[in-house]
């Protein structure tokens, strides 16, 4: 039977961590214990928190003994991430703790595919949460009273999670071979008719799991790709780019358009919506761009329309990672427009803006046999885009 992998720090969280394996055991599944205190003082682990901080790149003296506790827990982190990927009995994982081991301990929660089932008990699982569960499949648990001590509350949860634990383990989806490849795909509402065309027309031979690029959406679409779950990305809507750089409310990260760099996979690219920058409602704007031109899309949606500068920005951002891709890569330019509302007689419309970032990648992208840039003098939206988009998708799928 697959392991529940019981995540914690021994020599704090001692008794939290053993109940919680005597319930799992008690509902039929097999629990390992592992330390990840950074003094490593704690007892009854079944994996030691030294046997962990061996596997940091530069050997457990860069976790174990600090005097800095954020320099440790950090070392930590990186050590566990690296063993715990590299398991290959994990049913489950189920981490108890504090703000500090929650971090440590979803961090490498995140490093595992999609579908591992993975339960945080945490101090902090009632506030914000995006930090620790990303773009993943990760639940979080309000521990309601400090993980420090047992008591009637805190068994009930503890208890709660380790049997939700166990079910998950016990009771796993068999594999079942998919009937249709899949491929990620990235949309917003001013890319939504292209998304949809594009759908509807693949959707008969393959799955499409349509992400909405919101900053969590294009990494959780990254994150698909990483755990082979994906056999193509259509990644025409890039929006997140612009709000990573200038500072939106719906950013990507460092990492965007990593997943196709390191899995090879057919990259099908485009500029959908980095005419945009998102903020909230429109007082909530930074005043700094009180005189750019916004758009309030709804109340709780304000979009400020990029510069030629930012779209150079954009382009070289998107064009080093273009560059850096091996697998079969198109990416198509619309040259009639980048959203919906950035066609002749919308608000967004600037052929300055659109120029700067299309001039930017013409210049900075590496033509090769299996990566080619591709000029569509049409809209984003408009059915030509789409028919141009699909017959890129079959030239290397």
């Amino acid at each position: 039977m697959a392991k529940v992998y019981v995540i914690g720090t021994m020599d704090t969280k001692g008794d939290e961590l053993r109940f919680a394996a005597d319930c799992l055991r008690r509902a039929g599944a097999e629990p390992l214990l592992v330390d990840v205190g950074t003094k490593a003082r704690g007892e009854g682990a079944d994996v030691t928190a030294a046997e962990i901080a061996a596997h940091h790149p530069q050997g457990a003296g860069a976790v174990l003994g600090l005097d800095d506790r954020g320099a440790a827990v950090a070392g930590m982190a990186e050590a566990l991430t690296r063993w715990l990927v590299a398991r290959t009995d994990i049913g489950a994982v189920l981490g108890l703790g504090g703000s500090g081991n929650t971090a440590l301990v979803t961090q490498a929660m995140r490093a595992l595919p999609i579908g591992t089932p993975k339960l945080m008990v945490s101090t902090v699982a009632s506030a914000n949460v995006a930090p620790y569960v990303g773009p993943t499949d990760l639940a979080m648990m309000y521990s309601v009273v400090d993980v420090a001590g047992l008591n009637p509350i805190s068994r009930r949860v503890i208890a709660n999670a380790a049997h939700a634990v166990a079910g998950m383990a016990r009771h796993s989806l068999a594999e079942v071979a998919a009937q249709k490849p899949g491929i990620g795909m990235t949309m917003f509402g001013v890319t939504t008719a292209c998304v949809t065309m594009l759908r509807e027309a693949l959707e008969a031979t393959h799955e499409c799991y349509v992400f909405h690029a919101t900053g969590a959406g294009g990494r959780s679409m990254e994150k698909l790709a990483d755990s082979g779950l994906v056999s193509a990305l259509i990644d025409v809507t890039t929006t997140e780019v612009p709000d990573f750089l200038v500072g939106g409310v719906f950013p990507c990260d460092a990492d965007r358009l990593g997943a196709p760099i390191r899995t090879r996979l057919p990259y099908i690219g485009s500029v959908g919506a980095v005419d945009m920058v998102n903020f909230g409602a429109r007082d909530s704007v930074p005043s700094q761009f009180s005189t750019r031109n916004l758009y309030v899309h709804n109340p709780q949606v304000t979009l400020m329309r990029t510069t030629p500068d930012e779209n150079r920005a954009i382009g070289e951002f998107l064009v080093e990672r273009l560059n850096r891709m091996e697998g079969p890569v198109r990416f198509l330019l619309p040259l009639g427009g980048v959203s919906a509302i950035d066609v002749p007689g919308m608000p967004f419309h600037d052929p300055a803006a659109d120029s700067a970032l299309f001039e930017t990648i013409r210049a900075g992208f590496v033509t090769t046999p299996h990566r080619k840039l591709i000029e569509v003098p049409a809209a984003i939206n408009d059915r030509a885009f789409v028919d141009a988009t699909l017959a890129a998708f079959r030239e290397i799928t």
